[in-house]
């Protein structure tokens, strides 16, 4: 079975007349900008630079932009970050309202039949920028099934791709029929799902390039939309129920272990609740750390450790991160 996706053709020319100082750019910087603005934690340091580019080809204008030996971070709703409180280096990249389109493909690319179990399904192209839960409503009100569980994902589709991000069940690369990447030279690659090792929240390119994700094709079954519907809304009152959504926080702190929980274990070890400054162990769900008021990154980060460093003592396993922590320490 073969797909092929074409970006399309304004992405694919050469940006003429670039300089290296990127006056071709149509986005705007924001130099020194609180980093607490653009994390669901609502703590950390400032960014060097910030870059909210107007479009997919202004994105690409920028990498060729930069020097390569800059760094360079995509964030789309910052919902698995922590920036530490000496800030971060580098261009910070805001994805999120965006790289923002949605839409059904009509195109059909050679399928010789469905994935198994899947029976008749449809595409859906999504952009990186585009939040996780508008994806499972925009396939519900299509009429796709097993999109739901996108809806308790609070994070956007290039950080699921990245992280292989899942719940109730289900992986995001589980759908994935081809992926767009974009590289620091601004060259755009269609790439099928062989090309990643992918494991549980871990995704990595075979070839080892450093490419970002900017779009998705991902496919699923056919069905009943109202069904759908009322599935999302179950799930999100299940999201409710169960976790500490009234309080900033990045979802969940660490991976599961195989064959168990990391909220057992560290309940287990009876962190719940367990405060560094205004960082706590949430009292709701334990694989959460949750914002009090005023919280710094360098208090998330030392709860962090601290319940890493705790259940390994008593348990002798030990936790692996499923959020990213950037940045220098203060």
């Amino acid at each position: 079975m073969e797909a092929r996706f074409h970006a399309p053709e304004e992405m694919t020319g050469k940006a003429a007349g670039l300089a290296s100082h990127g006056s071709a750019l149509r986005g705007r910087f924001l130099h020194n900008e609180p980093m607490a603005k653009h994390v669901s934690w609502r703590a950390g340091g400032p960014a060097q630079r910030i870059y909210v580019p107007a479009d997919l080809e202004d994105l690409r204008l920028l990498l060729q932009a930069i020097p390569e030996h800059e760094p360079v971070h995509m964030v789309g709703l910052g919902s698995n970050l922590l920036v530490r409180d000496g800030g971060v280096r580098g261009v910070i990249v805001l994805l999120h309202g965006v790289l923002k389109k949605l839409s059904m493909e009509s195109r059909t690319y050679g399928f010789s039949s469905a994935p198994e179990g899947m029976g008749e399904s449809g595409v859906i192209y999504a952009e990186s920028g585009v939040a996780s839960p508008k994806v499972a409503r925009f396939a519900a009100n299509h009429d796709l099934t097993s999109a739901e569980f996108l809806a308790g994902i609070p994070g956007t589709v290039g950080g699921a791709l990245a992280m292989n991000a899942g719940c109730y069940g289900d992986e995001i690369w589980n759908h994935v029929v081809q992926v767009l990447t974009l590289d620091r030279k601004g060259q755009f690659t269609e790439r099928p799902p062989a090309d990643y090792v992918l494991g549980y929240r871990h995704v990595s390119l075979r070839a080892g390039n450093e490419e970002w994700f900017v779009a998705t094709w991902l496919r699923f079954a056919k069905g009943d939309g109202n069904a759908s519907r009322a599935r999302i809304k179950e799930l999100l009152q299940k999201r409710i129920a169960t976790q500490p959504l009234n309080l900033p926080n990045a979802g969940s702190v660490f991976r599961n272990p195989p064959g168990d929980y990391a909220a057992r274990l560290i309940e287990t070890c009876g962190l719940k609740g367990l405060r560094v400054g205004n960082a706590q162990v949430s009292e709701k769900h334990a694989n959460f750390i949750v914002n009090l008021g005023g919280a710094t990154a360098s208090d998330i980060e030392n709860l962090i450790e601290k319940v890493e460093d705790t259940v390994e003592a008593r348990t002798n396993i030990r936790l692996i991160r499923e959020v990213r922590i950037i940045g220098d320490r203060a």
